[in-house]
């Protein structure tokens, strides 16, 4: 399998530009900034890091200013002081972090002009949820132009925070992703070259959430929607009678345990290389990612 180029992340200072909703439970905010000229990204499942005030803050707080790692130095990427001095800050001062992939990214034609898009989903912001929103469900449920954030992404574009790398010669992509996977696997759906063969199965909480997708790939895509009684994503995929493939190369992502289960099938069951699976695990149910990130997860 290829392997990701090693390369320097950086911070990059933005403002909401529009938020629309995409379906009951989920949101595309678009940013901009003038840093954006240095954002460079070939798309795919790009992960970035996401920097959120706390309510009542004007802007995130991030110890980024000099003495404590520049955003355009290489401390940005490897922790650095800015790390340290974050975790440092009182819970209701630090800024809020939390990991979202790149769904869109547009230049205009001279390159001046440049956007981002993040898919949002939403937690529990419906009146009587029975488990309260999150800070970044609620920040992006609010969201209004103008509002700033601060982003830790990518200066160089083929970079190691893109994990879906099928190796030359895959002939069948198998794709699974939950609803924190969408805005990748639209991405994926998008690079996938015509003539590729594509299985999908894509997991939402509501059938308002289900997407047209774009691509030009021969890709089979299947919606399943969490309700009472549906099969789960793993009686779906054991269910699923795929095409002959010499080389199958598969990508799963979104909460942490479905994505295992998924795996060992994959690996298990259906005898695929498991150097031929990635996986990732976007949440884990009834954890925080501040919960996670204290675990090491």
């Amino acid at each position: 399998m290829t392997t990701a180029i090693a390369a320097p992340f950086r911070f990059f200072s933005l403002h909401v530009v529009r938020a629309r909703p995409l379906g009951p439970s989920l949101v595309r905010v678009t940013f901009a900034g003038d840093d954006l000229r240095e954002f460079h990204s070939d798309g795919r499942d790009q992960s970035l890091s996401l920097f959120l005030p706390h309510p009542g803050q004007p802007e995130p707080v991030v110890p980024i200013e000099l003495g404590w790692g520049s955003p355009r130095s290489s401390e940005a990427e490897s922790g650095g002081g800015w790390w340290q001095g974050w975790r440092e800050l009182p819970d209701d001062v630090r800024a809020v972090m939390r990991s979202y992939t790149l769904r869109a990214l547009r230049r205009d034609v001279h390159g001046d002009t440049v956007e981002i898009d993040i898919d949002f989903v939403l937690h529990g912001v419906e009146p009587g949820a029975a488990v309260p929103a999150g800070p970044a469900s609620r920040w992006a449920a609010g969201a209004t132009a103008g509002d700033r954030v601060l982003l830790l992404g990518p200066a160089i574009a083929d970079n190691r925070a893109i994990r879906f790398r099928p190796p030359q010669g895959a002939d069948l992509v198998l794709i699974w992703g939950d609803e924190t996977a969408l805005p990748a696997a639209s991405s994926i759906l998008e690079s996938l070259p015509a003539g590729t063969r594509a299985r999908v199965w894509l997991e939402v909480h509501h059938a308002g959430d289900i997407q047209d997708l774009s691509t030009e790939a021969d890709a089979e895509i299947t919606w399943l929607v969490r309700v009472e009684g549906a099969p789960t994503a793993l009686d779906a995929i054991r269910d699923a009678q795929l095409p002959p493939a010499e080389q199958p190369y598969a990508w799963i992502a979104g909460e942490s345990g479905r994505v295992k289960a998924l795996r060992r099938h994959l690996v298990r069951e259906r005898g695929i290389d498991k150097r031929c699976v990635t996986f990732v695990g976007y949440w884990r149910e009834g954890l925080t990612e501040e919960q996670l990130r204290e675990r090491g997860e």
